[in-house]
């Protein structure tokens, strides 16, 4: 069987240039591990890979559900092991490629055995987050599991009404739950990491990144979306980096100059997470900035399939 090469790293890293080049090189096929590409309209703040690309290399779970969905990683597991198999049928090589961790951790450890959404219970928290604020609903989850809680930022708005929308709906804590895992079928696959060796390089990369994005039209894009659909600010895709400022912009609560200050602050924030999971993530390690990257990388894949 062939195997999946997981590529991962940082936002800003490279790896879907990298993704690009491998697919090219391998006879591959891109399936995305990113849970904003996934909506559709959302191009520019997500860094979709552009039509050209897309016609050079088949990509897989991008523009797949629209922005008022919530989509899950276990749906992501469910989509990806079917892309998986069905660019394995077609004798090519998978090239699974993003910055979504938990997706990466869902695909290779498995799925804690956690009830589906509730949309009554979530509308019910979102209702009293309104009216209370995030910071008492983190209050009442150190109740009711303290585990979960002592990891959540009290203004965590989604981990938390995930957490309790668990708790009311299974009636035990997510951290109980999550201690249960289901493993996914993947077959052999091969974890490659892009680790940046200078910070400062990324750090600027990001922003030169999310200047692009603005120059594109990135609030151009959720004013359409917000025309196009019934959106709220508190919708899973709305909370994205990016969006979340560009929705604050057009509410008026802040001015461009903060617009990009903060959107450049948020996505340093992710790749820093981003990161933090990768040093807990077996994976053969390279620095994007060596000039024999691809070959590198390609070398070590093909080395794996032998």
């Amino acid at each position: 069987m062939v195997p999946a090469v997981l590529l991962m790293g940082p936002t800003a890293s490279g790896k879907s240039a990298l993704a690009l080049a491998l697919a090219q090189q391998l006879g591959g096929e891109i399936v995305s591990v990113d849970s904003a590409q996934v909506y559709r309209g959302m191009d520019i703040g997500t860094a979709k890979p552009s039509a050209a690309e897309r016609a050079q290399v088949p990509h897989h779970l991008i523009d797949i559900v629209p922005p008022t969905d919530a989509y899950s990683a276990a749906r992501f597991v469910r989509d990806a092991l079917a892309a998986i198999a069905a660019v394995r049928a077609r004798g090519r090589v998978p090239i699974m490629a993003g910055g979504t961790m938990l997706y990466f951790k869902a695909l290779t450890q498995g799925l804690s055995a956690l009830p589906p959404s509730n949309a009554a219970v979530r509308a019910e928290l979102d209702a009293r987050a309104a009216r209370e604020g995030w910071p008492a609903l983190h209050a009442e989850l150190a109740r009711v599991d303290p585990v979960t809680a002592v990891r959540l930022a009290p203004t965590d708005a989604q981990r938390i009404q995930r957490a309790l929308e668990v708790h009311a709906v299974a009636g035990q804590p997510l951290s109980v739950l999550q201690g249960h895992r289901e493993r996914a079928a993947l077959g052999p696959a091969l974890a490659v990491a892009l680790v940046p060796a200078d910070r400062a390089a990324l750090h600027d990369a990001i922003a030169r990144r999310f200047d692009a994005m603005l120059a594109a039209g990135l609030v151009a894009e959720l004013h359409e979306l917000r025309h196009r659909y019934v959106l709220t600010p508190e919708l899973p895709s709305m909370r994205c980096v990016g969006y979340r400022q560009a929705w604050e912009f057009l509410d008026g609560a802040i001015d461009a100059d903060a617009l990009r200050a903060k959107g450049v602050a948020a996505t340093r924030q992710l790749a820093k997470r981003q990161l933090t999971w990768l040093r807990a993530t077996p994976a053969a390690a390279f620095d994007p900035a060596r000039p024999d990257l691809v070959a590198a990388v390609a070398d070590t894949v093909r080395a794996a399939m032998q």
